[in-house]
C-alpha cells in the first residue's frame, strides 16, 4: 500500500499539488485522472521519487520514503517497476535485451538464472517468439508487452504505468488494461496508473482519484463514478457523447 498525505508541490510560484492526500491499495488497479494541467504527472513522479514534495509525506508499506537514507530509498526504488508512456525501449536491443536489462543492472543473478526470469516474464504478457526481435520489428501493442514484461522483470511491490494505451487502437488498450490487471491481482502488486482513457477507468478502474487543479477533487470506484454528482467529474468522464448515453442509461434505470 502506498499512502500519501497532504502532499504539495511547487515550482517556483506555481502551485501544483495542493495538500493531496489518499491511499493506493495493495492487490488493486489504481487510477489518476483529470484534465491536461492538472497535476497527474507531476503527482506520479512524487510517487516514483522522482520528484521531492515540499510538504507532506509518502508512505510505502509503512515507511516513510523521505525518512529512508539513500542507500534504503535506492532499493526501495528497486522494488518499483515502471511502464513509460512510449514505452521507452531500447531500439539497439533485442526484445530479451531490453527485458534482461534491469537484471543486469541491479542483480547478482547469474546469466541463467536471467534468462529463465526472461523467459518467464515474456511468457506471461504472451511473448513467447519475440526473444531476437527488436522494436521495430513488433507492433505498438507488442512494444507495450514487452515494456510490462521488464516492469515486472524485477518483481516489484509496486508498479506504475504512465498512459498504457497511447497510441494503441481500442482492442489492443483493452488487453493491456486486462494484462496490467491480470498481473496486479496475480503478483499482489500495488499498481497506479496514469491515464485519459475512460475506457481503462470503466474496465479496470478498482480505485480512481481525479485530480483538478492540483487539488482532490474526488476518489471511488468505477461503479461509484456513475453516481456521483460532482460537477467536474462528470463534465470530465461525459465529456464524450458515448459515456453521456451511459451515464443517462444509468439514470433511467436508477428511476
Amino acid at each position: 500500500m502506498i499512502e500519501v498525505d497532504n502532499l504539495h508541490k511547487s515550482f517556483g510560484e506555481s502551485h501544483v499539488l495542493k495538500g493531496i492526500s489518499s491511499k493506493f491499495e495493495k492487490g488493486k488497479t489504481n487510477l489518476i485522472i483529470g484534465q491536461s494541467g492538472s497535476g497527474k504527472t507531476v503527482f506520479l513522479k512524487c510517487l516514483l521519487g522522482l520528484f521531492s514534495p515540499d510538504k507532506g509525506s509518502i508512505s510505502y508499506d509503512g515507511k516513510i520514503y523521505s525518512e529512508l537514507s539513500a542507500s534504503e530509498q535506492r532499493n526501495l526504488r528497486q522494488e518499483m517497476g515502471m511502464v513509460f508512456q512510449g514505452s521507452a525501449l531500447f531500439d539497439s536491443m533485442t526484445v530479451q535485451g531490453n527485458v534482461m536489462f534491469p537484471l543486469g543492472m541491479f542483480t547478482k543473478q547469474s546469466k541463467s538464472e536471467m534468462q529463465d526470469r526472461v523467459d518467464f516474464v515474456l511468457k506471461r504478457v504472451n511473448l513467447v517468439d519475440a526473444h531476437n526481435k527488436f522494436p521495430s520489428e513488433i507492433s505498438g501493442g507488442m512494444q507495450k508487452r514487452v515494456a510490462i514484461a521488464r516492469a515486472i522483470v524485477m518483481n516489484p511491490k509496486y508498479l506504475f504505468c504512465d498512459e498504457p494505451n497511447s497510441g494503441l487502437d481500442p482492442k489492443t488498450a483493452i488487453l493491456i488494461d486486462n494484462l496490467i490487471h491480470e498481473i496486479t491481482q496475480e503478483y499482489d502488486i500495488t499498481t497506479v496508473i496514469n491515464t485519459h482513457d475512460m475506457n481503462s477507468v470503466m474496465e479496470i478502474g478498482e480505485k480512481i482519484i481525479f485530480l483538478k487543479n492540483g487539488l482532490k477533487e474526488w476518489e471511488g470506484s468505477n461503479k461509484e463514478i456513475f453516481k456521483t454528482e460532482n460537477e467536474a467529474v462528470t463534465d470530465f468522464v461525459y465529456s464524450s457523447e458515448l459515456f453521456k448515453k451511459v451515464r443517462q442509461m444509468y439514470i433511467e434505470e436508477r428511476n
